[in-house]
């Protein structure tokens, strides 16, 4: 005997073959859309909640006679209703002047061997105040993403990583002659934002391979790293080795830092290139960063622009639009370190990485409203010819 989630999703799939069959346009909404994709929230639908197209909504009730429970209803809004499936009510709503294919909030879930169209988790935070079940529920569900995300990451991080440095920065001891030839060069884009370091503390949130740490230790700053992954550290530490210097470099996930790491006495907190793609909710990480700065201190992020990572891109000399913007779907790559390894350790490798790709303002909003003041956001250009007039960093300063 099915049991009710399998009888509720049959009877969810069904009406969507249904609008698939007449070529409708649609999206699960409400808490239904919470639903299919395991967030549970306090009190379930009666009714399972379905936007369509709104101008398709007449034709698609006169078509459906024999399913449909009662007339159209129409305000100065929405236009809907309902159908009966399988002991189940369904209500289509279709919103006046809105196309639903071009719904940031739209994206795709496998339910059940089925690709369908769903309301993104992402919409109900931005649209409901942090004491609505909604929101907290979303909160959860993104907490339980994070750490199985962070687990397989760990992993990916921990197969060739130090053989991957090796291949792009030489032995640890040809990676320190580098840095010490010249610290503020090794800072790279990041020199223009940090001026005078000395008898500083600075904290590298996912300081990977310990290259702008040792250099900002080197100028003399007091550094310590954070970072996933075993290899990295033993990679930084033995480069930290061969230049002589103190190095405290603690391998956790960033998100379980001890709490008596939390000292509030940070200077400087850094993070930069390629590291806000492995949170799936940023709130987290600028309150870890908010906690960590003391009063006055400063956070400096520079990070590869959403616009290079999400939207364009350059084949030989033409741009070329890619992807959409603002999609807030979680994908799995290749981790990046892949590209310092040959063809056969390349191949060896097990663990993909899990991203969640940020657009711009969700990623200044997120660290406003952690308490901390943005003070400076700088767009930097790609300086490759043909990328002329794209954005290639950004760098986001934070004042706690």
């Amino acid at each position: 005997m099915k049991s009710a989630d399998e009888s509720w999703e049959k009877a969810l799939l069904r009406i969507i073959s249904l609008l698939n069959d007449e070529g409708v346009a649609y999206t699960v909404s409400g808490e239904t859309a919470l639903r299919v994709q395991g967030i549970q929230v306090p009190d379930p639908p009666d009714k399972i909640q379905i936007l369509i197209q709104w101008d398709a909504a007449d034709s698609l009730h006169e078509k459906l006679q024999k399913l449909v429970s009662g007339d159209v209803l129409k305000n100065l809004r929405h236009i809907s209703f309902c159908l009966n499936i399988d002991h189940f009510t369904a209500e289509l709503t279709g919103e006046y002047g809105t196309v639903i294919r071009t719904d940031p909030d739209r994206i795709v879930y496998q339910l059940d061997g089925s690709s369908i169209y769903v309301r993104s988790p992402y919409y109900f935070l931005n649209r409901y105040n942090p004491e609505d079940s909604r929101y907290r529920a979303v909160k959860h569900y993104l907490r339980r993403i994070q750490q199985t995300d962070s687990g397989e990451n760990r992993l990916a991080w921990n197969e060739e990583a130090f053989q991957a440095w090796v291949r792009r920065f030489g032995s640890p001891e040809q990676a320190a002659e580098k840095i010490r030839r010249d610290p503020t060069g090794r800072l790279a884009q990041l020199a223009p934002y940090i001026h005078e370091v000395r008898g500083k503390k600075v904290i590298n949130l996912l300081g990977s391979h310990g290259g702008k740490a040792l250099a900002l230790a080197l100028l003399g700053a007091q550094v310590t790293v954070v970072d996933i992954s075993a290899e990295n550290a033993e990679y930084a530490r033995q480069t930290a080795a061969a230049l002589d210097l103190p190095l405290k470099y603690i391998v956790c996930d960033v998100l379980q830092l001890p709490d008596d790491e939390k000292t509030a006495d940070y200077d400087f907190v850094i993070m930069e290139l390629g590291i806000l793609h492995y949170f799936v909710d940023l709130d987290p990480l600028a309150k870890l960063v908010r906690d960590l700065l003391k009063p006055g201190g400063q956070l400096i992020l520079q990070e590869f622009h959403p616009v290079s990572t999400k939207l364009v891109t350059t084949h030989g000399k033409k741009q070329v639009v890619f992807g959409n913007y603002f999609d807030p779907t979680l994908r799995t790559r290749e981790v990046a370190y892949s590209k310092h390894l040959n063809a056969a350790e390349t191949q060896d490798l097990k663990s993909k990485v899990y991203l969640r790709e940020w657009t711009l303002g969700e990623i200044v909003t997120s660290f406003a409203r952690s308490g901390l003041r943005i003070t400076r956001l700088d767009e930097q250009p790609n300086m490759k010819i043909s990328d002329i007039g794209l954005p290639k960093l950004f760098t986001l300063i934070c004042t706690k």
